[in-house]
């Protein structure tokens, strides 16, 4: 027995002792050929829920063509592939599960949801993700057999799992009205968008430039840019948006392409980055976060003589997710506000668009850029190869962005700021309880295995 373990949980109430997992429970496999199980329900990684231990669903058996492992009502089943050691579902059903599981089998003396909740408790997970961390990505249950278990008599045993589920039901009404709070600010949040997308959020004014005459100056502006970068090079003027299907604009409003808007893009740089290294940061896609640049996790250049400083990030750059598995993530964008003191890079799963610095037109471009209908025209040109969606730096180019005048961009990206300013601020609220509500849950765990989570009855005897 793991002494060091047992030790840190402190002394068990009378009538309780220590054993181990290996002493108390069953593991017997019984594996079978889901072929011949026609009329059962099947059990893979993926249709149990992390932490919370709920089941999302099965499949028939007949859909699998490995082999499989045969459970009952009341075994425990255990997801031993990192890094879903919290992935833990008692059926109250029969039928077939993956390998991947370990099934803990009923046993007379001890209540299966007892068990259930332990294998899923905070110091447990930790244990098991720990074990040949790096090594496996598996673990197996002779790791696990010799791990300290607080065994209570079993009447204390099924009064604990029913005061665990009264405490858990309770937080998970609380986490779902969190829910439905992050649910109505995402929604506020496309509103506020889509109002500053069609001219609502702030009134015009008669003095306002037309915005014909805005994109006259920043495709001037964007020629010389281009020329004084590249001299002796021929210019091609960029391509205007198609602007069939596009919504009506305001008065006095119209539609540009991100490439008319950039003089300049690029894809960044390949070299393999690190945290320890010693060269000057490289953002990846965590750093793009919700349109801003986020800096909290970098990684650093192991080959900065490598990179070019006309490369370093400017403010006004967007910075764009060209590459990803996750069709949401694909498409996302971030502005670079204000040029860093020391020179940050980025890596080349990111697209960088140089726009035309006119002021507050940057700031504009990331406050429409996940409306609805932009968000809609880039899922609509990613391309999707071995798993990966992708967008390409040409076909970005084409995006229509619609362009307000400078003065009437002023009004409107400010009063959105205001706005998503407090939005941001009860996401945040909320995004803190709910994780609390997860500490709680893990608080609730370690009181029960302690013995401290309901009071122990004389009648109960000795484990």
């Amino acid at each position: 027995m793991r002494e060091d373990v047992m030790h840190e949980s402190g002394t068990l109430p009378p009538g309780w002792m220590w054993t181990t997992l290996g002493k108390t429970t069953d593991t017997t496999r019984m594996r079978t050929d889901p072929q011949n199980h026609p009329e059962t329900r099947f059990i893979g990684m993926e249709h149990v829920e992390a932490h919370t231990m709920r089941l999302l669903g099965t499949i028939p058996a007949t859909d699998m063509h490995s082999s499989a492992e045969r459970f009952r009502s009341g075994d425990v089943l255990y997801g031993r592939l990192r890094p879903y050691l919290n992935k833990v579902f008692c059926p109250d059903f029969s039928g077939l599960c993956s390998g991947e599981f370990i099934i803990f089998r009923k046993v007379p003396h001890l209540e299966s949801r007892y068990l259930q909740y332990f294998l899923n408790s905070a110091g447990f997970v930790s244990f098991a993700s720990h074990l040949n961390a790096g090594d496996r990505p598996r673990v197996n249950f002779e790791q696990l057999a010799d791990y300290p278990f607080p065994l209570p008599p079993l009447p204390e045993q099924r009064r604990i799992v029913a005061k665990i589920e009264e405490l858990f039901t309770q937080l998970d009404a609380g986490i779902a009205a969190l829910k439905r709070v992050q649910a109505n600010l995402k929604r506020y949040r496309a509103s506020v968008l889509k109002a500053a997308c069609e001219g609502r959020l702030a009134p015009q004014e008669p003095a306002d430039e037309p915005a014909d005459r805005l994109l006259a100056r920043i495709l001037a502006e964007r020629r010389a840019k281009w020329q004084a970068e590249h001299p002796g090079k021929k210019y091609v003027e960029p391509a205007a948006p198609v602007t069939d299907g596009l919504p009506e604009l305001p008065a006095g409003w119209c539609w540009a392409s991100l490439g008319q808007l950039a003089w300049d893009s690029g894809y960044g740089t390949s070299q393999k980055c690190d945290y320890e290294a010693s060269g000057p940061p490289v953002l990846r896609i965590p750093n793009i976060a919700k349109g801003r640049i986020d800096l909290s996790d970098l990684k650093y250049a192991t080959s900065p003589d490598e990179l070019q400083v006309t490369e370093a990030l400017q403010s006004g750059d967007l910075l764009i997710i060209r590459t990803n598995g996750s069709r949401d993530l694909i498409g996302r964008s971030a502005v670079v506000r204000e040029t860093c003191p020391v020179p940050h890079y980025f890596a080349s799963y990111l697209i960088r668009f140089r726009i035309i610095s006119l002021e507050v037109l940057p700031v504009w471009i990331s406050t429409v850029w996940d409306t609805g209908f932009l968000r809609s025209w880039i899922e609509g040109i990613a391309v999707t190869s071995a798993g990966q969606y992708n967008v390409s730096m040409s076909s970005l180019g084409k995006l229509p962005i619609p362009l307000p005048s400078l003065s009437e961009q002023h009004r409107i990206v400010g009063e959105a700021e205001r706005r998503l300013s407090v939005v941001a601020e009860l996401e945040a609220t909320v995004a803190a309880n709910v994780a609390r509500a997860g500490r709680l849950r893990q608080a609730v765990l370690k009181r029960a295995f302690e013995g401290r989570l309901v009071a122990q009855e004389a009648r109960d005897s000795a484990a």
